[in-house]
């Protein structure tokens, strides 16, 4: 019985080192694939973080606006300042244009048309309501232009909205032939076309260009292009009524006798 015992004893002991090895080795290799899994988890959470980065940087000037305090300039109205008005509060019309300051066809439309546009509105035929359009500048390859001209007008506003309505008509008429030529990306180039506009050169408005005061504005007035699904710029509206500002030879505007017999015709009832 002592031997049965003994032989009992040690085939027990071998079985719990077997077992024991057993454990260990299924431990091991359990360690093995937390080791290597959260290395991959490891490797895709860095990915989707670049992934991240990417997708964001893709939306050409959108980290200018990160981290900026939402400022809105003075004599802008609608939610969030958006829309920029010109002329009599109590005009009877409403002419809204659509614009992207890189938008070429935008230059041919202010070219041709602006000094007859100010005119009306001093006059009182309608007011008008500037809205922006900034996706020229993804479109184009992520520059900076459209949003940093916007973010300048956005400074000019703040001063007045005569200066606003004369920088407007400076930034076309100095609008670059190429649309991917990202001219407007330059401070010293907005500032110096706002040399051409008596009195706009306060250092609030200097400020404001450098510092990039209005760029948080400026993403809720170009988001406003999409939310209202505008499609393509130049865009003007007539109480509401589509209106044609291109001649459709190029990027030519129709003519201003042309421009006003369209207003006349579409404010008819």
């Amino acid at each position: 019985m002592a031997t049965s015992t003994k032989k009992d004893q040690r085939r027990e002991a071998r079985e719990r080192l077997h077992a024991e090895r057993e454990a260990a080795a299924r431990r091991a290799k359990l360690r093995g694939r937390l080791v290597i899994g959260g290395a991959v988890a490891s490797v895709l959470a860095l990915a989707t973080v670049v992934g991240v980065l990417a997708a964001d940087s893709s939306g050409a000037g959108d980290y200018e606006a990160a981290g900026k305090p939402f400022v809105r300039p003075a004599h802008t109205t609608g939610k969030d300042g958006i829309v920029v008005p010109y002329g009599k509060p109590d005009a009877q019309h409403v002419l809204t244009i659509w614009v992207d300051p890189r938008c070429p066809f935008c230059a041919g439309a202010e070219q041709g048309l602006g000094p007859t546009i100010k005119e009306q509105a001093d006059a009182g035929a309608y007011r008008v309501e500037y809205r922006f359009a900034t996706f020229l500048d993804k479109s184009l390859g992520g520059g900076k232009g459209s949003k940093r001209a916007l973010n300048a007008l956005g400074a000019a506003v703040n001063e007045s909205p005569e200066k606003f309505m004369e920088y407007v008509h400076v930034i076309f008429e100095n609008h670059p032939e190429n649309e991917t030529d990202d001219k407007f990306a330059s401070t010293a180039t907005l500032l110096e076309l706002a040399d051409q506009v008596p009195g706009l050169r306060t250092p609030a408005f200097n400020q404001a260009v450098k510092e990039l005061t209005y760029m948080a504005w400026v993403e809720k007035v170009g988001q406003a292009f999409h939310d209202e699904n505008i499609n393509g710029t130049p865009a003007a509206f007539i109480d509401g009524k589509r209106i044609i500002l291109n001649s459709g030879k190029g990027v030519e505007s129709i003519t201003p006798d042309a421009f006003k017999q369209l207003i006349t015709d579409s404010r008819k009832p």
